[in-house]
């Protein structure tokens, strides 16, 4: 299998991931049919991946000029939607499902942006974009705090993940063990944040009292 067909792979069971959390968390938090279901796992999907192609100019989306994006979004949502009764029995499914797609979609889009011809920085930004748009427009959707913006690492693992995928082949060593790496170490810091409660460090503003002293 060449680079280019591993990366589609990857790409597309990022997306399956992505629906699936999506879909879930959209019934976790909402009341919604079938049709709201599926299309916030699909937006959840291809959300990242279409910002990052309207930035680097490839219009229309890979996710509009082929068929198979939203037909696997949409049976993820699908999936979501009728087996959410055996899925949410399963442990911590939603954090499994972010997490993977969180990762293959920080390395797919990094990659994706320097075979656009994009330098390393901006395919390191627009790989945390691919991973986080979706997510974010997912939670604008549904009337709740980004989980970018919710305190846990969630934006940071995936710049982490795509700059290991875009930096390390400049020290050597193959594409796709670099890929790999890039996406592990996502995994890694996304799932200590949510099972070790690993943060950022955070700002601290003194009050006015406090800085009169």
């Amino acid at each position: 299998m060449s680079a280019t067909h591993l990366l589609l792979v990857l790409d597309l069971v990022g997306v399956l991931a992505f629906a699936l959390d999506g879909a879930l968390t959209a019934m976790r938090r909402t009341t919604l049919d079938l049709f709201g279901v599926v299309t916030l796992g699909v937006v959840t999907a291809v959300g990242g991946g279409m910002l990052r192609d309207v930035l680097l100019g490839e219009l229309p989306p890979a996710a509009l000029r082929t068929w198979y994006y939203l037909a696997t979004a949409t049976v993820g949502g699908l999936i979501a939607f009728w087996g959410h009764a055996v899925l949410t029995r399963l442990s911590r499914p939603l954090l499994l499902f972010d997490t993977m797609g969180l990762s293959l979609f920080a390395v797919t889009g990094a990659r994706i942006a320097l075979e656009a011809g994009v330098g390393p920085g901006q395919a390191v930004l627009l790989g945390g974009l691919t991973a986080v748009g979706g997510g974010t427009l997912r939670d604008v959707l549904v009337r709740t705090v980004p989980t970018i913006l919710a305190g846990k690492l969630y934006a940071i693992p995936a710049l982490v993940g795509a700059a290991v995928a875009v930096l390390g082949p400049q020290l050597g060593g193959r594409q796709l063990v670099w890929a790999l790496a890039g996406a592990g170490a996502c995994a890694a810091l996304r799932a200590g944040s949510v099972l070790r409660g690993w943060q950022a460090p955070h700002a601290t503003l003194r009050a006015p009292d406090e800085l009169e002293e």
